[in-house]
This record gives structure tokens, sequence and C-alpha cells, in this order.
């Protein structure tokens, strides 16, 4: 029986030969997993949520009717899916009633005054043009008030009419 390896016959080994090394196809790459290719996930449900920010379930669905702020959209069977940002507010609102320990006023209050900073801190002020060369172009707004004739419309008119005529004329 002749048994053959890749480059090597291995019929005409002697006992002292060594044999070369075959590498095989996993030892050359690492095998990934199909964890290796998860996509992110996006939204997630109450059950993941309580369980990730060790919130209980009904003291989730408590502080959506009270923080207005909290509000996660609800899948076509109508679970409660939450996006992350939900999950940051809900960590913050722990923090304040249980770390802080503010009352739900209190925190609503926290909450507002700290959502209308983010506002305030996102809006632009914009600086006037001094250089008039900054400017963009922009044609001129066309006149409010058009200066003509009544006799050129008269004209304009009797030419329309007269197009009119002919264009029925060809049909």
């Amino acid at each position: 029986m002749t048994v053959q390896g890749e480059f090597f016959d291995v019929s005409q080994a002697k006992p002292g030969d060594e044999l070369p090394d075959i590498p095989s196809p996993q030892s050359e790459r690492s095998r990934r997993g199909l964890k290796d290719f998860t996509i992110p996930k996006l939204y997630s449900s109450i059950s993941e949520v309580s369980a990730l920010t060790g919130v209980e379930q009904y003291v989730l669905r408590y502080w959506e009717t009270e923080f207005e702020m909290l509000r996660p959209h609800k899948n076509r069977a109508g679970n409660r899916i939450y996006a992350q940002k939900d999950v940051k507010i809900i960590v913050r609102i722990k923090e304040l009633l249980r770390d802080e320990r503010y009352t739900i006023e209190g925190a609503k209050q926290i909450l507002k005054q700290e959502r209308d900073a983010e506002k305030r801190s996102l809006t632009v002020e914009v600086k006037p043009i001094i250089d008039e060369a900054q400017l963009p172009i922009i044609p001129p707004p066309p006149p409010t008030e058009i200066s003509v004739k009544a006799t050129e419309l008269h004209e304009l008119k009797k030419s329309l009419v007269a197009l009119r005529e002919r264009l029925a004329y060809a049909k």
C-alpha cells in the first residue's frame, strides 16, 4: 500500500526520517465563529434592559408613566423595544432616584435641566458677515410690481390668440 502526503511519499520514508509538517487549514488562519460577525443590536427587550440596568420590569413600566422623555417604541406584537438612548435615560433615572436619593419630581426637574442645557449647547450662534465678499451669490428677488404698458399686453394677447387658432386649425 502506498500512502502519499502532499509533497512527500510516505511509502519511501525510513524510520529515522522526519515527516514534513503539513499545515492544516485551521492552523493557518483562526476559525471565525458567527459571533465575530454579529450586527450590534439597535433595540433591546424589556427583559434585556432590566437585566442590563438592574431595574425590575414593573419599575421600568412605571417610570414610563412618570418620565415623559422615557417612551420606548413598541413592535407589532406590542412588546416594548428600547433604543440605546432609552437605556441611557433609564440609567440616569436610576442614578438620580436610587444613588442620589432624589424624589421623582426632583429627578424630573434635574432631567429637564440637563435636557435644556444639552439643547443650548447644540445651538450655534450665527455671527453677522461683515465682509460683502463673503456673502453668498444669490440672485436678487424678482420685482414685486411689473411695469408693462397696456398696449404691450394687448399685442401679446393678440399673438397668443392667433397661435391658439393656428394650433386648433392644425388638428
